[in-house]
């Protein structure tokens, strides 16, 4: 057997050089005469890992041409200058892989197992599947080599028509999987690679590797709580031996390290394992029977399961897994029980960035559930969220789970006592656009329905530069956040007495109706017993548009509903409800009820509007004796709304 050394290349992707060389094979004769000869080319991988900006290349050169004796001494300025190259080389795929931010995870990297020196070639499949049917290690080889190719995209066209190949390896991942955690992994890595492209999906269904992945899956998470257990037996009896002042302490405390040092080698060859299998069911999981199928077998059970784990690029796919589960109704149930929010809590915030990101966007879909909205806050996430708003890279998704949170009344006032609402007041008077962003201002809505929240918002200038900045881009929301600003009694309402000039200017058929709509509403809501709103009235000519609104589909219900309230609210003062009597608004109002009889809200404000009015002797003379409004309410006192029939007592009662 003679060896013949040949040229020497570099890695076109690892930090390595490929030796390629010629083993020449004789079978001699009795008499010593050759026979029968073969020759092969061969590959040999030298890996360099350690090679980096600062090795001294002429000594590593030297020491690769000692220990590879298939290089001979005379190419070792060849041997410098490739490893030259190799250092300079720039990392093209690392820095393509930062420039893209995929929504995928990673693919899982090489590991113990499919690290062989050895170059895999299609043309010797048949040599590789050989392997498959041959001892463990040979076996592991085998599958390592078949790996190789199929990492390659290019080759799998020609791997899924090698029928054989593929039932041999679906055969021992069925048969052996238990006796090497290596062959496996790499088996399931094969299939994995056919994954990445749905066209192939097919055919990893019909060799069934999906229910075995998840049988695996199963098995292993068992394997971990298991091993987990006997850790956690070790370690109490070393605490009760070290207790007891036992000699012996020493040499358990020396066992105990070792189990753990073979635990923790046990479990970065699972976590390779899982994530691969992982990895593959997501990729089947496009298609939702197929998902179906895996939420039947209890995929989600297993994945909660795994967010205990440490490593992050696992996580990152589980937690994607669980993301893209959780639309569903039944999935997200099932997260319920297994307390998903707890687990996802610990890595709120974390330093990977990517697994911050994609539990922000699970902790997203699941709170559109109120019981796991209830849940996010009882775990305390409500300030870790808060604390989120401050970098650019999570504050869009951390404002929508807070807004989320922010529906329930019960947790409004909880925002008090965060950063939160300084933080939202800057990003209101920072935004560069009109418009403020949608998510914010509707939070800020929900956060403004909040008394306390509400002084905090006013503090210092703030409503002075909410209310400048809504009048000037005429922003209907940004006004709706003034308007439940304005609905709270107490300092804030007072507040108010410097803007009613500049809302009632808006009151116009000019004016785009949702603006004119909320500052209505505001105008509305300030029941101030220093406002002179005769002088208002009169100034802003507001009661020729009052009056035309009030006519049966003259506007938006909506409009109207603001102008009767409107109505309510300046009838409170004597001049104003006798102004409003003398314009002939009574007996349009009268005409609105016949109008909008069916609707109860309708129908409630214009008796409160009678209500307000039978106060004054001027407006009560005119209800009575010019209009059919005590008949109306004498009918209505047996109306099915309680609060109808309660307004339309007390209005007859005073008329009485």
């Amino acid at each position: 057997r003679k060896v013949k050394g040949g040229n020497i290349d570099v890695h076109p992707s690892e930090k390595a050089l490929i030796v390629h060389y010629e083993v020449e094979a004789t079978i001699l004769g009795e008499l010593g005469d050759p026979m029968l000869g073969e020759r092969k080319e061969c590959q040999k991988i030298i890996r360099l890992k350690s090679l980096n900006a600062n090795t001294d290349i002429a000594s590593l050169a030297r020491k690769v041409v000692e220990e590879c004796k298939l290089i001979h001494p005379s190419k070792l300025a060849e041997v410098e200058q490739l490893l030259y190259y190799l250092q300079n080389r720039r990392d093209a795929s690392a820095g393509k892989e930062k420039k893209e931010k995929s929504s995928k995870p990673k693919d899982p990297p090489p590991f113990e197992g499919m690290e062989i020196d050895e170059v895999a070639n299609i043309n010797d499949m048949d040599e590789y599947i050989e392997l498959l049917y041959e001892d463990i290690p040979d076996k592991v080889r085998g599958s390592a080599l078949i790996l190789q190719l199929a990492r390659n995209p290019d080759n799998l066209e020609e791997l899924l028509i090698n029928e054989t190949a593929l039932g041999a390896l679906a055969r021992v991942l069925r048969e052996d999987w238990k006796q090497s955690v290596e062959l496996a992994t790499n088996i399931i890595y094969i299939f994995f690679c056919f994954s990445s492209f749905s066209q192939f999906h097919g055919i990893i269904t019909h060799y069934k590797i999906g229910a075995l992945c998840m049988n695996i899956i199963d098995h292993e998470l068992k394997r971990h709580e298991l091993w987990q257990e006997e850790l956690a037996k070790k370690k109490k009896a070393d605490i009760l031996l070290m207790c007891w002042g036992n000699p012996e302490n020493q040499t358990l405390k020396k066992d105990y390290e070792k189990t753990y040092k073979k635990y923790q080698g046990l479990v970065v060859k699972q976590e390779q394992l899982l994530r691969v299998a992982l990895y593959l069911l997501l990729n089947l999981a496009e298609d939702t029977r197929t998902e179906l199928k895996m939420r039947n077998k209890n995929i989600v059970h297993m994945l909660v399961k795994a967010l205990d784990r440490d490593n992050f690029e696992l996580l990152i796919l589980v937690v994607s897994f669980l993301k893209k589960l959780s639309i569903f109704m039944e999935n997200k149930n099932d997260m319920v029980e297994m307390d998903i929010v707890e687990k996802l809590v610990k890595m709120v915030p974390c330093e990977h960035e990517d697994l911050l990101n994609i539990t922000l966007r699970l902790l997203l879909n699941l709170s559109f559930d109120t019981g796991l909205r209830n849940k996010m806050v009882q775990v305390g996430l409500l300030p870790k969220l808060t604390a989120l708003l401050a970098n650019e890279s999570y504050k869009q998704v951390a404002m929508c789970i807070l807004y989320h949170i922010s529906m329930d009344d019960r947790f409004k006032s909880m925002f008090a006592y965060t950063d939160c609402i300084p933080q939202l007041m800057k990003m209101l008077f920072e935004c560069p656009d009109e418009r403020v962003d949608l998510e914010l201002i509707s939070f800020c809505i929900n956060l403004a329905a909040n008394k306390r929240n509400v002084q905090l918002i006013c503090e210092g200038n703030g409503l002075k530069m909410l209310m400048k900045r809504a009048l000037k881009f005429k922003d209907p929301l940004l006004m709706k956040m003034i308007r439940n600003i304005s609905q709270h009694d107490g300092p804030t309402k007072s507040l108010f007495i410097d803007y009613v000039g500049d809302l009632a200017a808006q009151i116009s058929n000019d004016e785009e109706e949702e603006f004119v709509i909320e500052c209505l509403g505001t105008l509305a809501n300030l029941t101030l017993p220093d406002l002179d709103w005769e002088l208002v009235l009169k100034e802003y000519k507001l009661v020729p548009y009052l009056k035309d609104k009030l006519k049966p589909g003259s506007a938006e219900d909506d409009l109207v509903l603001e102008v009767v309230i409107m109505i309510g609210t300046v009838s409170m003062d004597d001049s104003c409800a006798a102004l409003l009597a003398k314009s002939g608004i009574i007996p349009a109002l009268i005409e609105l009820l016949n109008a909008q009889q069916e609707d109860d809200e309708f129908v409630c404000q214009i008796i409160y509007v009678f209500y307000q009015m039978v106060f004054h002797q001027a407006t009560r003379d005119v209800i009575i004796k010019e209009t059919q409004a005590p008949a109306y309410l004498i009918d209505l006192m047996h109306d099915k709304n309680a609060e109808i029939r309660k307004v339309c007592d007390n209005t007859l009662d005073i008329i009485a």
